[in-house]
C-alpha cells in the first residue's frame, strides 16, 4: 500500500501541477470564469492521468476498452466532488484573486483524495483483470 500511495503521490503531484498551471493561467491570469477554468484543467488532467494512473500507479494490464470507460466515470464522479467542494470554497472564502486560488487548490485535493479511492476499488481493483 506504501508503494502504491507513493506512486499516486509522484503521479498525482506531475498531473496537480499540469492542471493547476491550466486553471491558475485562466482563472487568476486571463480571468476566465472560475468554474470554466476548473474544467479546462481538469480536461487536461484527466488525459495525463489516466495514463499515469493506469502504467505507472497501479501498474495495470486491463484492456483500454474495459478501463477507460470506468475510469471516465471516476473522473466524473471526483470532478463533480470538485465542484461541490469549490463552490462552498468560494462562499466561504470569496471570490477575490486569493480566496479563488485557495480554493482552487482545496477543491483539487478533493478531486484526488476520491479519484484515489475510486481507482483503487473499482478501476484498476487488484485481482480483477
Amino acid at each position: 500500500m506504501l508503494k502504491l500511495l507513493l506512486r499516486y503521490g509522484l503521479a498525482g503531484l506531475l498531473n496537480t501541477a499540469i492542471g493547476y498551471a491550466v486553471i491558475a493561467t485562466l482563472d487568476i491570469g486571463l480571468g476566465v470564469d472560475s468554474h470554466a477554468a476548473n474544467l479546462a484543467g481538469y480536461i487536461v488532467g484527466a488525459g495525463v492521468s489516466y495514463f499515469l494512473q493506469r502504467s505507472f500507479v497501479f501498474e495495470s494490464n486491463a484492456a483500454h476498452g474495459r478501463s477507460v470507460p470506468k475510469y471516465l466515470a471516476a473522473a466524473l464522479a471526483a470532478f463533480l466532488i470538485n465542484q461541490l467542494v469549490l463552490n462552498l470554497g468560494l462562499q466561504m472564502i470569496g471570490d477575490a484573486k486569493l480566496g479563488r486560488a485557495i480554493a482552487q487548490l482545496i477543491a483539487v485535493a478533493s478531486y484526488s483524495v476520491t479519484l484515489l479511492i475510486l481507482l483503487r476499488l473499482w478501476v484498476f481493483r487488484p485481482g480483477s483483470h
